[in-house]
């Protein structure tokens, strides 16, 4: 059942769910793209609703229809790394150079594999020229992790935090790669997906393409001088060039995900490909046992989502204005904050861009997956409206003994 004006939805909810079902409903009400919803508590599917409508012309949405992920990717990354680090093959304090020698050169022999993690690797973008990025074949993993080896970085790693949106996936793949002799998506696919049988993906299958659905841009991709007058807007005096790099460099992959080839290859800052069941599943096999599967222990959950940069500034390029939330992070998850609320204080997860996101949060047992098509979210201006209704919803099914409200 559903509001006057909602949006129409289909799925089940476990009883004591069903306020959740509305208010995905509401939530959609404004959405033309397509969404899923998918909550699990304490291992157990209680919420997989979707939305099948869509804009004109556009495949069919379901269940089983998998999109584009966006930095929620990230979020499978770092699981590959805390997997690792869990079995002892991986220490996080160790300089990333242990496992990739040439990581060493032009100023980098300090930078620890938390570096990495946290997004204070000084390495934002894989050039600092414009054009250069234009140009960046981002589908040429050991051309680009060659890049990376022979970069400077922009600060001192450690010493300051700014997100790397793209970076971030060929540093921390590139080290799992030399510590397991297989590409991330390849580890991921053996060991996480895998034994939970979740629908994600760093890099698609051919046998899984039938599935896939594209993801909206509303209106054309900003110029840079956009860019760079937003930038200003809210008091930022940035390195222009790098960032308007790493800007070029995040339409690139998203162009590159209309191809079959681009579906394919391993991107995993942002190229993961899934769904909201898939993300609801992983994200509560971090927590407990799904099904008798459980990824993490719960020492290893507590020390990814420990606070790791809220004592870092903003590289000088780049101050921030004093009343911006700046993002939060753990060891390789987001953690929350007033425009990433999540499921309150103590959850862990990562956004994307347009409104995706897989989260967790332990002491409720509570584990959330969701994904859209349509590329709305605007981080700058807080959180998502779509999130909003769902996860009050949430917080009353779930009851106040779990302490989110």
């Amino acid at each position: 059942m559903t509001s006057e004006g909602a949006a129409v939805i289909e799925g089940e909810a476990a009883a004591g769910w069903e306020p959740v079902l509305d208010a995905f409903a509401d939530a959609q009400a404004r959405d033309p793209g397509s969404a899923q919803l998918a909550v699990y508590r304490h291992g157990r599917l209680v919420v997989d609703a979707w939305t099948a409508a869509g804009p004109a012309g556009t495949r069919p949405y379901g269940p089983e229809s998998v999109g584009v992920l966006m930095s929620v990717t990230k979020g499978l990354a770092a699981v590959c790394v805390q997997m690792l680090t869990q079995n002892g093959e991986l220490d996080v304090s160790d300089p990333v150079a242990r496992y990739w020698p040439e990581y060493a050169r032009n100023g980098k022999a300090a930078t620890t594999v938390a570096d990495l993690l946290t997004h204070s690797a000084g390495l934002p973008a894989f050039t600092r020229d414009p054009a250069d990025a234009a140009a960046l074949d981002l589908l040429d993993w050991d051309g680009c992790v060659a890049r990376l080896a022979d970069a400077r970085p922009m600060w001192r790693p450690g010493s300051a935090v700014h997100y790397h949106p793209l970076t971030y996936g060929h540093l921390v793949g590139e080290v799992v790669r030399r510590v397991t002799g297989t590409s991330v998506g390849s580890f991921f696919a053996a060991e996480v997906a895998g034994p939970l049988g979740l629908d994600l993906w760093i890099g698609l299958p051919p046998h899984e393409d039938h599935r896939f659905v594209h993801q909206h841009r509303p209106g054309a991709a900003p110029t840079s001088e956009e860019i760079t007058a937003a930038l200003h807007s809210v008091g930022l005096t940035p390195d222009a060039r790098t960032i308007l790099a790493s800007m070029a460099e995040l339409a690139a992959v998203t162009d590159a995900f209309r191809s079959r080839q681009g579906r394919a290859a391993e991107i995993p800052a942002a190229g993961g490909i899934g769904n909201a069941r898939g993300l609801a599943r992983l994200y509560a096999a971090l927590i407990r046992h799904v099904d008798g599967v459980r990824l993490l222990s719960p020492l290893t959950v507590e020390r990814a989502r420990a606070p790791r940069t809220d004592h870092l500034p903003a590289p000088t390029p780049l101050r921030r204005p004093a009343h911006t939330h700046p993002a939060r992070f753990g060891l390789g998850f987001e953690l929350p904050r007033p425009g990433l609320p999540m499921l309150g204080e103590g959850s862990f997860g990562h956004a994307g861009a347009g409104g995706r996101l897989g989260m967790a949060h332990p002491e409720s047992g509570l584990a959330v997956g969701y994904a859209c098509t349509e590329m709305t979210w605007d981080a700058s201006q807080g959180p998502d409206p779509r999130w909003i209704p769902w996860t009050r919803a949430i917080h009353r099914a779930a009851g106040p003994a779990t302490g989110l409200w």
